[in-house]
């Protein structure tokens, strides 16, 4: 007998059969008996079904007539099925002839003996994980034999399993300890498995119907899913967090902090219960300071900032000055590269010239690598053909309401599609992840040219390269640190989110997968991403810009009571709806409530790069009124004696100066 998977057997069951078409007449089915196990592993629970005996042989199995309405069965593929006579009854369901796949390969043989694999394994036998379950079909009520049918994931169907001893009622008990089982709208035999959504899943599949086998979707490719609309999934989402019965009970938070770690392992967003978050919600952090803006940095001062030879003079001043108010578009194709760290800061005129020269020889040898590659070498380039095909098909859909990338045959999209192509190249193992098109679009408009535009976007996929990880290690990481950040900032409104299943900031995904370039026009993006780029005024600011927008939106929020559904749809239809401007002065305005923070949270603290040498720890009650020394960078704030954008969108030099003097 043929020994079971390693685990803890929490079901078994003998006398389950499979009816398989490999008699020794068209009249007959060869009925194979076997063990049912469902055994608990230590990550996972498995289904586990083997023959009794692995070298049984099939001369001495019993065989039962195909006029019965118990048999199943057992056909190649759909094309190959047996002819069925005409005497067939007619409550023989095609639904019963199982399809085979990679995994169930039945090899024609003419001695009747049941296939053995050369492992020892045989051809019957099946495993599957519970996660990969899709639904359970049963037979009708008084047709022979209790069977199931499992189906898993992308409609895979497994052979009919006959319960000879019994009834299969045990096993669909035990399996419901461990998933969801309910009975389908369209079938009462059918029982569908309800998959607890992970957070990625929240985003699979947003505009794509049905939403079965999303979750083999999602874990392929959850950013491809995350592209799309908020609001076609809301219902869909609602309908895996909420229960389906009519009380509509909310998850508990331990639950719901389970279901939100199953696709991004490790994942762990504190409830308010959870020790260290009391300290931040007892923190003051006073009135927000009033926040301005200047002009955009204008040719005239780059050049002031700039020797004989083409060195900075004043790195640091300079990303003041772009903090504060951007840069004007004649300045961005050079100042970019300096941004993005393309250009050393300390380089001079030649060095840059030279090591442009470099690159470009770097470039278009690797262009050369996908260019070279013949037809026939990519039918056996799996991979290569893969990121082509998702390449051309994103390309095509990429700021097409821009005037650079608009029309058929534009070189703007030429452009695009070979700089992702070559990226691929350059880091293959990675190669190409949907939404990576989109921080690529603005650089390449602002470069118009080929070689700066790839140098200028591998060194912001430096930067962003965990976000398309297959691990999502950067999107765990920085859902984690906002949630500390916005406790920190509006404990109540933490609170509020919680008790609409929104506390986990799913909605902020999209924003930090592609840094908000879906959120807000592409010439705001631009103004944007150069202000994020200077890494000013502490680490992570992009995060003080997610608490910016949604403290913005907590008001209407709360007073009209949005929930999960209104919460989202409301989140999903700020886009291109928000002012670029007052969402930065805001997002300013609180890290310098943060930074004048005395009893600022060591985790805090090391989110934003800030150095408290006495933060308070997040286990600490919060009472010790001890000052903080914090490291700020307050000559961000010294007087730049030019016009400056008020968040009203006013403009006053000296109001300005006199509020730089205030805040230095």
């Amino acid at each position: 007998m043929a020994a079971p998977p390693s685990g803890k057997v929490v079901y078994e069951q003998e006398g389950v059969f499979i009816h398989s078409s490999c008699g020794k007449n068209d009249d007959q089915d060869s009925l194979i008996a076997g063990i049912l196990r469902v055994i608990e592993k230590e990550n996972e629970v498995v289904v586990d079904w083997r023959p009794l005996d692995e070298t049984l042989d099939t001369s001495n199995i019993l065989c039962a007539g195909k006029d019965s309405s118990s048999v199943v069965e057992w056909t190649q593929t759909p094309k190959e099925k047996c002819s069925r006579g005409a005497d067939r009854p007619s409550s023989y369901e095609a639904e019963w002839d199982m399809v085979t796949t990679v995994s169930f390969k039945k090899k024609p043989h003419s001695n009747g003996d049941a296939t053995t694999h050369a492992n020892g394994e045989n051809e019957w036998s099946f495993l599957f994980s519970l996660t990969d379950l899709k639904s359970i079909k049963q037979n009708k009520e008084g047709m022979g034999w209790s069977y199931l049918v499992f189906c898993l994931k992308d409609d895979v169907k497994l052979p009919a399993l006959h319960f000879h001893r019994g009834d299969s009622k045990p096993l669909i008990k035990c399996l419901e300890k461990h998933v969801a089982l309910n009975e389908s709208p369209h079938d009462e035999r059918v029982l569908l498995v309800k998959t607890q959504k992970s957070l990625s899943q929240s985003f699979e599949n947003l505009f794509d119907e049905p939403s079965y086998g999303l979750l083999q979707k999602l874990k392929k490719d959850p950013y491809t899913v995350t592209m799309g609309k908020f609001s076609k999934v809301t219902n869909y989402i609602v309908g895996s967090l909420r229960s389906s019965d009519t009380s509509n009970q909310r998850r508990p938070p331990s639950e719901m902090a389970d279901f939100l770690n199953d696709t991004i392992p490790g994942l762990k967003i504190n409830q308010q219960e959870e020790p260290g978050f009391e300290v931040i919600t007892r923190i003051d952090l006073g009135k927000q300071p009033e926040v301005s803006r200047r002009e955009p940095v204008s040719a005239e001062e780059w050049a002031k900032n700039m020797d004989s030879e083409g060195r900075i003079l004043d790195v640091d001043y300079i990303k003041r000055l772009i903090f504060k108010g951007g840069l004007c578009h004649t300045l961005r194709k050079e100042a970019w590269k300096f941004l993005l760290g393309y250009f050393p800061w300390n380089s001079t005129k030649e060095e840059r010239a030279n090591l442009q020269r470099k690159k470009t020889d770097e470039y278009f040898r690797m262009k050369l690598q996908w260019k070279s590659v013949s037809e026939e070498q990519e039918k056996r380039n799996s991979r290569l053909r893969d990121y082509r095909s998702l390449i051309e098909k994103d390309v095509n859909r990429t700021d097409r309401t821009n005037k650079f990338y608009e029309g058929e045959d534009n070189p703007g999209l030429i452009l695009l599609h070979d700089i992702l192509m070559t990226y691929c190249m350059y880091d293959f193992d990675l190669g190409y992840v949907q939404g990576m098109s989109d921080l690529l679009s603005p650089v390449l408009y602002v470069m118009e040219n080929e070689v700066d535009a790839f140098w200028c976007f591998v060194s912001y996929m430096d930067q962003m390269h965990q976000n398309f990880e297959e691990q999502m290690q950067g999107m765990k990481t920085q859902l984690i640190q906002l949630s500390h950040l916005l406790r920190l900032l509006d404990s109540g409104f933490c609170s509020y989110l919680e008790s609409q299943d929104s506390g986990y900031l799913y909605f902020c995904f999209r924003w930090l997968l592609i840094r908000f370039k879906r959120e807000f026009s592409f010439q705001d993006i631009l103004r944007l991403w150069e202000v994020m780029w200077t890494e000013l005024p502490c680490q992570n600011f992009h995060l003080l810009l997610c608490c910016a927008i949604l403290e913005s939106e907590k008001q209407q929020i709360m007073d009209k009571h949005y929930g999960f559904n209104e919460i989202l749809k409301h989140i999903n239809e700020l886009s291109m709806k928000i002012d670029v401007e007052y969402i930065l002065c805001k997002a300013e305005a609180i890290s310098m409530q943060m930074m004048n923070c005395k009893e600022l949270p060591q985790t805090v603290s090391e989110i934003l790069g800030i150095e408290n040498s006495s933060a308070t720890p997040d286990s600490d009650t919060g009472e010790d009124e001890s000052a903080a020394e914090l490291s700020c960078p307050t000559s961000l704030y010294q007087s730049v004696s030019t016009p400056v954008i008020a968040a009203n969108g006013t403009r006053d030099g000296a109001q300005q100066t006199a509020e730089m003097q205030s805040l230095a």
